[in-house]
């Protein structure tokens, strides 16, 4: 009988998992899918460990699963692949882990209300990440299960790097810079090695680039700074969330607008962003092939607030030895990362233009100052790796 380890990502509108085979105390991915759009056009996509198509499945456009639906419909499903191999645990990515959750926690009765106390912080996020792990309970509650947080890679930061110039009872409350993409930043502080042991050990920014967007600043593989804070909106623009916003604007649209704080939350969280810049699309792929000013100015404002903040995960680090990019456009879009490493070349990143559009693991030149690479975002494996470690 083999073993293996399921990972679950649950967002607000789609539901992500990963089967990880587990032999000789190595993670082998041997299922992996999601099912989109829980709300609307729901599909169901499976694919194996080699990425090939598995599976599919399509729901009635009148009668979308919900996230309850999709637990319902995965647990029958994956018991079904399952057949002799026993099931020891599953991992889940919690978006928020407050200032007291700084490592992956066993989940237990206690916890489930301690992580819904924290809701307020991520309020679009934290309910849903939390619905699969009651599901689970409720239909195998001897199953093992662990909550891995986004925000704990940033517990190594300065306590300096996490204050807002607030008064202190404010950051007693929990007001505090908290950081987020922790789970992706800590799969590339641990593979990095294999690509460049001077950036592994050295002063790295990396770049989590996809529709949600936040960068990182590494040093010897611990987490000085981030762009991301108090919540998943601050920093950069993305796909639909405004980024770094001068609080005056928000008392300007609440008192001069007469935008309710639910107004406030919808703008910044859905309607901002290369959606909200471009009035087209959060896609960066149909920006990029868009001939349209208002699309081209949205890419143009997403690679300028990169290079600003790329300045200043430099300035926290003291000096810089390596980009890395990782995420969806990160991985992707070889169009955004010339813009960024030509807008770095101050910083000593120089492109190699042949690599870059190649999607090559090193982009930057053999005599490049600073080395850029390209690694794929794998947070799952991250949860996987903690969830065998604390099991």
């Amino acid at each position: 009988m083999s073993d293996a380890i399921l990972v679950i990502n649950a967002g607000s509108s789609s539901l992500k998992f990963s089967l990880f085979g587990l032999e000789q105390d190595l993670l082998d991915l041997t299922l992996s899918g999601q099912i989109e759009e829980l709300s609307g056009h729901a599909r169901f996509i499976a694919r194996d460990g080699s990425g090939a198509g598995v599976d599919e499945h399509r729901w009635s456009d009148s009668k979308p699963p919900g996230h309850v639906g999709a637990m319902h419909f995965l647990r029958d499903w994956l018991g079904a692949q399952l057949g002799s191999t026993r099931l020891l645990g599953v991992g889940h990515r919690i978006v928020h882990g407050g200032s007291r959750f700084a490592r992956p926690m066993r989940v237990t009765p206690a916890l489930i209300p301690q992580l819904e106390a924290l809701t307020p912080l991520a309020p679009l996020h934290q309910p849903y990440n939390l619905l699969p792990i009651k599901a689970v309970h409720e239909a195998l509650p001897d199953l093992p299960q662990v909550a891995c947080f986004d925000t704990a890679f940033h517990r190594s930061q300065p306590k300096i790097a996490q204050m807002y110039a607030l008064p202190r009872k404010y950051m007693e409350a929990g007001v505090r810079r908290y950081g987020f993409h922790g789970l992706s930043f800590e799969h590339i502080a641990d593979v990095l090695p294999s690509y460049d042991e001077r950036a592994a050990h050295g002063k790295t920014v990396a770049l989590h680039l996809g529709n949600g967007a936040s960068m990182c600043a590494l040093d010897n593989g611990r987490s000085v700074a981030a762009t991301t804070g108090f919540s998943a909106v601050e920093g950069l623009p993305m796909g639909t969330r405004s980024g770094s916003i001068d609080p005056g604007v928000l008392l300007y649209l609440q008192q001069q607008m007469q935008l309710t704080p639910s107004d406030l939350e919808h703008l910044l969280y859905k309607e901002s962003g290369l959606l909200g810049v471009s009035g087209i699309s959060s896609d960066m792929r149909v920006l990029l092939s868009s001939g349209n000013p208002d699309a081209q100015e949205a890419i143009e404002l997403f690679c300028y607030r990169i290079g600003r903040e790329l300045g200043s995960l430099a300035a926290a680090l003291g000096g810089l030895d390596a980009v890395v990019f990782t995420g969806g456009i990160g991985e992707h879009a070889a169009a955004i990362r010339a813009r960024v490493c030509e807008s770095a070349a101050w910083l000593g990143v120089q492109l190699d233009d042949a690599a870059n559009r190649q999607h090559a693991p090193r982009i930057s030149s053999a005599d490049s100052r600073a080395s850029a690479w390209v690694i794929p975002a794998n947070e799952e494996i991250a949860i996987a790796r903690h969830t065998k470690e604390l099991l």
